[in-house]
Order: C-alpha cells, then structure tokens, then sequence
C-alpha cells in the first residue's frame, strides 16, 4: 500500500528535492496535499504533475487566483492561510507530514499533525527552535514520530540506532564554516549579501544560507538536537568541517567514534527520513575517499561568530527565550539581505534582544507566539535605527 504524503513548503528547495525522490518511488508514495506561500506558478505545475487532493497557498486572493488558472483541473481543492496547513496536515488519510517551511509558520500545523498521531519529517528547524518541548511532549503523548531532513540530525539520527543513551558521551555537529570562515575579521563587516549567499558546498535557501554564514544554523541545531535526542546541551559539542562529507558523529563513552558519511546531496536525509528506518537504493552519486585527499577539522571560533555563544545561550536560559532567538535572527536575516544592516551587526541586534526579554519559564503554546511577536517586534526596531 503506497504511503500518502503531505508536503508543506512544496516549491522551495527540501519541498523540490522531496518531490524528486517521491517521483523515483512510484510505487511507495501518493502526494495528497501540496503547500507554497506564494510560488503559485511552480505550484501549479506540481499539481498538474503530481495530482494532489489538496493544495494550500498564503491567502485568499492566490487561491483564487491559482484555482482560476488550474480552471479545476484534477478537481484539486484549494485553500489558504494557516487553517489550510492545518487541514491538509491532519487529514485521516495522511501518514507523513513533510515540514519544509521555514520559520515559525511551520509550528501550528506541525504541532497539530503531531497531536494526530502523524509522522513528521521536519525541515523546519526553527519551530523545534522555539517549541521543541512541547512538540517532543505531544508527540510522547500521541505516538507520533518526529524525524529530521537535514543532513547533521540525519546522521545523528542513524548512528543512533539500536544505541543505548547511556553509551552516548557525546554529539560532534558538523559545520562547513560556511562561505565566511577563512576571512579576517576586520572583512566582514563589508561583506556583500551576494558574498554571503555563495555557500562553499550546499545550495539552500537565502535564510539558511545567511544562518551558514553566520553560524546561527549550527547554534539552532544544538538546540534541535537537545530536543530530537534528549541530551544534555553540554553533551552537545561543534566542529568546524570544511569538506562537509562527515554530516555529524557520536563519541561512545569507550571512546569509540561513530561517524556518517556521504555526498552532499539533501536527498538522501530526504530519502532516509522517508523510508525511515530502511535504506533503499538509488542512483545518487557515491563518496570517492581517493578524489576528496584529505578531511580536516577546525574548532568553531566562538569570538568571530558570537550566534553560536547566543544559541547556547538561549538554551540554558530556556522558556521562550528560544523562541526570541529564533525570532530576532529571522528579523536580522532579512534586514541584511535587504542592505539596511552589515552581517556583524546580526548577532549584536539579537543579543539586545534577548537582553530585552525577560523570560517565561514552562511557556505554553501562546506564551512561545507571544515572545516570539515580541521578538520581531523589538528586533525591527533595532535594524531599523541602525539602517
């Protein structure tokens, strides 16, 4: 019996590549729902190719435009806003939710497809960011499963299996460094956003990119990682790998290393997450050890990208100031890449943020959009007397 899936986020970049590896696997998977924010043009085409049931775009006026162009092709429904994801992610029928929003947006429906029971393959960090306890709490509390897309929680995820938690001394996250880390620190207060885009070795998003570039992406998935696996922050440590072939690792408590290798290519974390807990063949490109030469490995230099030391921060602080990280870095993201402010100046406008907050501890579902309405807000602010 195929698998049916809903994919929410469909026309970016994990939503592109997920729908890549549901089309080599015909005879597994059935696309029900389909989801963009306003991308209707690519939108359309996937509903043309891959006839879901339901399709879910920003607002009103697109979903009628997007109806009004499919002229009720395939008899596909469509509606809009966060009810919309609501619905299609908590539909009977579905047994995967795929999370390929980014930001907070995605938390509603991810939350409820969790108190459904669904299983969720998650892209979306930033609502394990700012809710991961109360996400990981539902989901103990309705069987659901929650299993991560990007490549380090991937990798940590299958050096896990069949490991006992007691055995584990500690989690070694991998980072690239991003396209920033080998220049001198009197460079990057004139980067470009341009410059800041050009990531050495994935191609993502403009938001992931920039948290790349800064550093912030590593310090966001030490806080997923304390959620997805239940660790203590201290057992959760960053190595700078510029190569990006080892996608994270365990050191056992006997000294032993487990580690996970493979291209960079997002669809196999796609792939495995998917099929999860089986791995399945495909034709993707295979790792050559005599073309790469060398690995080498660096520890993160805390000073010049001061959103890991933040990150951490937020963490042990915990209540909604993760929330408020995460909120803040989303509204300095987007003042850099619209030129209002200089790559350095987004984890000194975050880190006034925070100091700005006084946290809620124990925070329920309104409380984390409180802080984190709150967090956009103050941020703005700031950008916007430094622009």
């Amino acid at each position: 019996m195929k698998r049916k899936i809903v994919i929410l986020g469909s026309t970016g970049s994990i939503g592109r590549q997920t729908l890549e590896v549901i089309k080599e696997h015909p005879d597994e998977f059935e696309i029900i729902g389909l989801s963009c924010r306003e991308n209707i043009e690519l939108l359309k085409e996937q509903i043309i190719k891959f006839k879901p049931n339901i399709s879910v775009v920003a607002n009103e006026f697109l979903a009628k435009k997007l109806k009004n162009e499919l002229n009720n092709f395939n008899k596909t429904k469509i509606f809009w806003g966060v009810e919309g994801l609501i619905r299609i992610s908590t539909l009977e029928e579905v047994d995967v939710v795929v999370v390929a929003i980014t930001g907070i947006a995605s938390l509603l429906p991810t939350l409820e497809a969790v108190k459904h029971g669904k299983e969720i393959a998650i892209a979306s960090k930033e609502s394990i960011v700012a809710a991961g306890d109360i996400l990981v709490r539902e989901a103990k509390a309705n069987k659901a499963t929650i299993l991560p897309i990007d490549s380090e929680h991937s990798a940590i995820l299958q050096c896990l299996k069949n490991e006992r938690k007691e055995n584990i001394e500690k989690i070694i996250l991998t980072a690239s460094g991003g396209p920033l880390y080998h220049l001198a620190d009197s460079a990057l207060k004139n980067i470009s956003v341009e410059d800041a885009l050009n990531h050495p070795t994935w191609k993502m998003g403009k938001k992931i990119t920039i948290d790349s570039a800064t550093l912030m992406n590593k310090g966001l998935e030490v806080i997923e990682a304390r959620w997805l696996f239940d660790i203590s922050p201290k057992k959760i440590e960053i190595l700078i790998h510029p190569q990006s072939y080892i996608h994270s690792m365990i050191q056992f408590v006997d000294g032993t290393i487990l580690a996970q290798l493979s291209e960079h290519d997002m669809r196999i974390p796609i792939q495995y997450a998917l099929f999860y807990p089986d791995k399945v063949v495909n034709n993707y490109n295979r790792l050559d050890f005599t073309k790469i030469g060398q690995l080498t490995f660096k520890r993160p230099r805390f000073n010049k990208f001061p959103c890991i030391k933040l990150a951490y921060k937020a963490l042990e602080i915990g209540g909604t100031m993760p929330a408020v990280l995460n909120g803040a870095n989303e509204i300095a993201v987007n003042a850099f890449l619209n030129n209002q402010i200089n790559i350095t100046e987004i984890p000194i406008i975050i880190e006034n943020t925070m100091k700005n907050h006084i946290p809620k501890l124990n925070p329920n579902l309104e409380d984390i959009f409180d802080a984190d309405y709150w967090a956009r807000k103050t941020t703005l602010l700031l950008c916007e007397n430094k622009a």
